[in-house]
């Protein structure tokens, strides 16, 4: 089955001003978006990083506790060197729910109040 993409619209999109820029800079609704992502996005990478230095600690300093056996010849250094690699992508995938659920909205938003000039 073969699909085909319509032609490109003819249709300009209006480009804000540097001006318009700043007021929208400025507004609530895009405060309103910059405290949606940050209040997600600070906290969690502050977490990621924590976590990481953590496992790199134990790492050099818990040779013990790192080369317990958990199952057969799989230790704990494994098992948390394993899990760092689920927490990167459990936080992608988390991310890209907020982002779709909460950013994007408001980020069409304003920029189609952008686009009509409004």
């Amino acid at each position: 089955m073969a699909t085909e993409t319509p032609p490109p619209s003819n249709t300009q999109t209006r480009l804000p001003s540097s001006e318009e820029f700043a007021e929208v800079q400025q507004s609530p609704e895009f405060a309103e978006l910059r405290h949606s992502h940050r209040s997600f996005a600070f906290p969690l990478t502050f977490a990621f990083i924590a976590w990481y230095l953590l496992y790199v600690l134990l790492s050099n300093y818990a040779d013990g506790f790192m080369g317990t056996k958990v199952v057969g010849n799989i230790n704990v250094a494994l098992v948390l060197g394993l899990a760092q690699f689920l927490t990167t992508f459990l936080i992608a995938w988390w991310y890209s729910r907020h982002a779709a659920t909460k950013l994007d909205p408001k980020a069409e938003a304003i920029k189609s109040r952008m686009e009509d000039g409004a």
